[in-house]
């Protein structure tokens, strides 16, 4: 009775209750290290504890990128299946000069809708520190629901004071320029696209298959097969790897093993097929030949922009088995290397907006 009753009970509603009720805890009883109080100190919120390795690795690299540039703050991930707490637990200890992130991705819109509120909720709780958006992709529906929930989020971004909207592609950097004209702007790669993940090297052997099963999906089960006959008869081997693992609430300790063990599969690949964005950013960070399919949204193709000069990534629009056979041509057997100016220079805005 009280499983079927919480279904009608609106996610908003069950935040404000918990919320409530988290009133009535001690901080030291919440899943929390306290931070060094003497320390300035940047929190990340949002930080993914689930089984989809991009948004893992977004969160790794997020963390990897602010210890990186700040070391005299500490660093602390709040986990989005912990946010309600994480949100309370914070406010209690913040400090004026402490700084909000949220994490980087593909979740900002009417898609995701409880990111979206939980994110929505942290720049409500905390509109008197810098906050900023780390780099997203944003899609609002063109229906009457998108619309209201644009316009909600709209009013939310804007009354605050020092909010800053990083965008990871320009499709996503208009959109903020053209509704969020309250809040500061800006464009820079996925932050994945920040790590070089190219060592150690292995020895490569056989082909990897990493594509989609859901509704972002744009190959069909026919042109998968295609796929998967030619590799056959080009590669001694064929294996098939995701980007998406399961499970929730998962460790930090489980989260970066699972990542460093999908870097090392792709690392011992001669060619990864993929129709994943993070399987696309995998593959250039651990330099590894790929041949790239377009998914249902433009996440991939706006990305790809960043990255179009790299030999060792080739972006196939249209879907044939002619230009598949050509883009095998031009990517296998190349020793790829990272562009360390797509590191060191694109990113230069976070760090000047954080130290601003």
């Amino acid at each position: 009775m009280v499983s079927f009753i919480n279904k009608f009970i609106p996610l908003a509603w069950k935040v404000r209750i918990k919320i409530f009720f988290l009133r009535f805890r001690s901080l030291e009883s919440l899943p929390f290290t306290f931070p060094d109080k003497n320390k300035k100190r940047i929190f990340i919120f949002l930080a993914a504890d689930y089984g989809n390795l991009g948004d893992v690795a977004i969160t790794y690299a997020q963390h990897k990128f602010l210890s990186k540039h700040f070391p005299n703050h500490i660093v602390t991930e709040i986990p989005i299946s912990k946010s309600m707490e994480g949100i309370y637990f914070v406010e209690k200890i913040i400090a004026p000069d402490d700084i909000i992130t949220t994490v980087g991705g593909g979740n900002m819109g009417d898609l995701y809708t409880s990111i979206e509120l939980y994110r929505q909720l942290v720049i409500k709780c905390f509109n008197k520190n810098k906050i900023i958006s780390f780099p997203q992709t944003v899609d609002f529906n063109d229906t009457p629901e998108g619309k209201k929930a644009l316009k909600k989020a709209i009013r939310i971004y804007s009354k605050h004071a020092d909010l800053t909207l990083i965008a990871r592609e320009h499709k996503s950097y208009d959109f903020y320029k053209n509704n969020y004209k309250n809040n500061n702007v800006l464009l820079t790669p996925d932050i994945v696209l920040s790590l070089d993940q190219s060592q150690p090297k292995y020895e490569r052997e056989g082909a990897l298959i990493c594509l989609r099963n859901d509704k972002e999906k744009k190959l069909t089960k026919a042109e998968e097969k295609s796929v998967s006959d030619l590799l056959s008869s080009e590669f001694k081997s064929i294996k098939k790897r995701d980007t998406h693992v399961g499970g929730l609430g998962l460790s930090l300790q489980d989260r970066v093993s699972k990542l460093k063990l999908i870097w090392d599969d792709f690392k011992k690949a001669e060619l990864v097929v993929t129709d994943r964005l993070h399987g696309m950013i995998f593959c250039y960070i651990t330099g590894t030949p790929v041949i790239v399919f377009l998914n249902n949204n433009h996440k991939i193709k706006s990305s790809y922009h960043w990255i179009n000069s790299a030999p060792h990534v080739v972006l196939v629009e249209v879907f044939s088995l002619e230009n598949m056979k050509e883009a095998i041509n031009e990517v296998k057997g190349i020793d790829a290397k990272i562009d360390l100016e797509l590191i060191n220079t694109k990113y230069k805005s976070i760090i000047n907006t954080i130290k601003s």
